[in-house]
């Protein structure tokens, strides 16, 4: 009797440890804007990072992905990552310039040859210079960036192949006004529009057209709204993994090496997803019923001639030159390596 005594109580302390664990488990929130689709490149990322995390904190760790827009657009992200209120995103670029001005020299265009410039100068010293200066003046911590795919100009109205086809279309962009400048520099006029209304936007005729990646582009289905895509590549659109320091701070040591492994995957994965999607673009983009306008390399350098100075200029007057010099500086070491 005394026996079964011992193994009863012994059963309802193991099972209020169990359960002391599991309501102590620490909530991550995790959101993104992409659909909650395996062929999203965020989303398969978002559920990598969720297995890695959950297994190798033994599930100290809940992690809750909200896609497609849950929590709202990328401004109500950034303001919940500083308030604590989202612990982990992924970001695009304009509403992370909106926050952390500095991030807005990535938008100066057709700076980056390739992937593997773009991802070497983002993995090197320019990356993790920004990450510690975005840390210090956001109180976000940057982990890195994925790349969501080349930018590319998409319309209703015509094919375009030179910037002097640009004039008079009405464009959507991101909500920083970087990208408003790039626009107005081609001669066509910018409106800034949040992602989760661009699809009405295009619908409604409100705008001709927009600047996307074959990811987004597909993701979205904006290739209903749009009949051309160029492909000019004017800008790596990038996607960088946020997290609330707070939030980091909080965790114990192992679960901050976790997550950060963690993320590494799910960087992997979203690079190797969108740089399959970019390669492909002209196949994908076709058979979705869009017509694909190729952009000459000296058709590619009358883009760069009349965007690049005016958005470099742009850049400079609003962060000074300190982080276009870095980046000019990153890009030519790789070129010289």
């Amino acid at each position: 009797m005394k026996h079964t005594s011992k193994i009863l109580m012994a059963t309802a302390a193991i099972g209020l440890i169990a359960g002391t664990s599991a309501a102590f488990s620490k909530d991550l929130k995790y959101a993104h804007f992409q659909s909650a689709d395996l062929s999203s490149p965020k989303h398969a990322a978002a559920l990598a990072f969720e297995s890695c995390v959950e297994g190798k904190t033994s599930g100290s760790i809940d992690v809750q992905i909200f896609p497609a827009s849950q929590l709202g657009g990328g401004s109500e992200i950034m303001e919940g990552l500083q308030l604590g209120t989202v612990q982990m995103a992924a970001v695009h670029d304009g509403p992370i310039s909106a926050v952390y001005k500095p991030f807005s020299v990535l938008a100066i265009p057709y700076i980056f040859d390739d992937q593997a410039m773009a991802w070497s100068v983002m993995d090197g010293e320019f990356g993790d210079a920004m990450a510690e200066d975005m840390l210090a003046k956001t109180g976000i911590r940057m982990f890195g960036v994925a790349d969501n795919g080349v930018r590319n100009f998409t319309n209703n109205v015509r094919p375009v192949a030179e910037p002097k086809d640009m004039e008079g279309l009405k464009m959507r962009v991101m909500t920083a006004p970087v990208w408003v400048t790039l626009v107005e520099s081609l001669g066509a006029s910018a409106t800034p529009v949040p992602w989760p209304e661009l699809p009405g936007a295009l619908q409604q005729g409100v705008v001709d057209g927009q600047e996307n990646g074959v990811t987004n582009i597909v993701n979205a289905s904006l290739y209903q709204h749009q009949k051309y895509v160029s492909l000019d590549g004017h800008v790596f659109s990038w996607h960088a993994y946020l997290m609330s320091e707070d939030f980091f701070q909080g965790l114990s040591d192992a679960e901050k090496t976790a997550v950060s492994q963690c993320v590494e995957i799910a960087k992997t994965i979203h690079r190797g997803m969108t740089a399959a999607q970019d390669a492909n673009a002209t196949a994908i983009l076709s058979e979705k019923g869009m017509e694909v306008v190729p952009v000459s390399p000296e058709q590619k350098a009358k883009f760069r001639a009349a965007a690049q100075p005016k958005v470099r200029e742009f850049v400079v007057s609003e962060i000074g030159a300190e982080w276009p010099d870095r980046l000019d500086a990153a890009v030519e070491a790789y070129r010289n390596q």
